[in-house]
This record gives structure tokens, sequence and C-alpha cells, in this order.
């Protein structure tokens, strides 16, 4: 599962590319204002961000990509532009892309490319599954595993343990969790996150099995084996 940012100032494409990544089992998030782009490629971690070359008529993408590898960040880069000409691509590539793509494009071709650029990117073998002590998810078979027990989680429910998984120990927001497996850029002053949380940890949690997911107070959730800093 990689974890995309898809900057595009055009929605309707953004939502085609960001649709399709998340029916591969991806998390995709959208930037499509300029300054939200630079500040968050240049202040969160992905696996991939794909950049359109102009956002808006007169805001340069090339100046997100070139703030990212001016602070060292090699994050793989897939730049997308309507300009074919071969100085456009040359300019795109010289200013830290890792490859570019001419719109219109198909989605099958804009895939094949990142699959690329991630296999090229990774240093080791694909990570192919997750584990926190006896609990496994196997992100190639898309199955659950806690002491030798399955679990059957629906979709939804396997990314929102994926994204935990991929930042154990760490406390996360609901605005973080909103945005990575929802979607959502505002909060929609409901209680869903707590619902799905419940959901999962009931999943999770044979009788005397211990907590995985703890509550950080003030903050949001944590995943781990230690409740500290938690309830």
């Amino acid at each position: 599962m990689w974890r995309c940012l898809v900057i595009e100032d055009e929605l309707e494409n953004a939502r085609y590319i960001a649709d399709g990544l998340r029916a591969q089992g991806h998390v995709a998030i959208i930037a499509h204002e300029a300054g939200d782009a630079l500040r968050r490629a240049c202040g969160e971690t992905w696996d991939l961000v794909i950049l359109d070359r102009m956002l808006g008529p007169q805001v340069d993408g090339l100046h997100i990509l070139q703030s990212m590898r001016g602070l060292g960040l090699r994050t793989p880069v897939l730049v997308l532009s309507a300009l074919s000409a071969l100085d456009e691509r040359v300019r795109g590539l010289k200013a830290g892309g890792d490859d570019y793509l001419t719109k219109p494009f198909a989605f099958s071709e804009l895939l094949a490319r990142l699959e690329a650029l991630v296999r090229r990117s990774r240093t080791g073998e694909e990570v192919k599954a997750l584990q926190l002590g006896d609990l496994r998810l196997d992100l190639v078979h898309r199955t659950v595993q806690r002491n030798g027990r399955l679990i059957a989680l629906k979709p939804r429910e396997f990314r929102l343990l994926a994204y935990l998984l991929m930042h154990a120990e760490q406390p996360l927001t609901r605005t973080m969790l909103l945005e990575a497996v929802w979607d959502y850029r505002f909060d929609p002053q409901t209680n869903l996150i707590d619902v799905q949380i419940s959901r999962l940890r009931q999943k999770l949690q044979a009788p005397g099995e211990a907590p995985l997911i703890h509550t950080v107070r003030g903050v949001g959730y944590r995943i781990g084996l230690q409740a500290e800093g938690g309830a």
C-alpha cells in the first residue's frame, strides 16, 4: 500500500486519479491549492507525489518540486502536464522529477509508471506485511490475523488498521485519520472516527488479549503494545 499525494488544481482530474489509486488499495490525498500542496509535500511523509505541472494560470508546479529537492526529500515525483514539448519534459526532469506523463493519459499507464517509480525507490524488498506483536496484516492477500486467529475486516477498516500500523507507536489525530482513510478535508462534526475505532478494537481484541489501540487524550489514537501516554 502506498501513501500518495495528488497535487492537481482540476478537481475532476484529481478525483479520477485518487479514486483509481484507492480502488487499488492505496491511500491518496488531494491537494489542489499551491500553498497547501507545498506545505504537505514538504512537511509529510509520502511514498509518491503526483504533481501537475501548472497549478492555476500563474503557479508553476515545478516550484514545489524544487522546494522538495532543496530540502533533501527524495520522494518519487511523477510530473503531469498538458505541455508535451520536449523542452518542457526536460525541464520537469531537470527540476527533480522522476518521470513525466503528458495529459491526457490512461489510468493504466499512470499506474504502471507509479509502480516502476516505487520499485526503483525501495532499496529492499517491498513491504508485504505489517506486524505488531501477535497482530499481522498481509498487504498482498489483504488478510488480518492475531495470535493465529483470522479477523474479517471491511475495506475501510482494513485501510484504517493499515494506516495505524504504518505509524505504529505514533499518536494520530482524528484529522489525520479522516484525511488518510476517508479523504475528508474538513471535520464532519461527527463521531465517525470514534465509532470506527471502537468497532476495530472489538474485532482485534478477543477475551484475554491485550488492547492494541489506545486513546491519546486530547490528541486522538495510537496503536502500540504499551498503553503509555494514553488510556
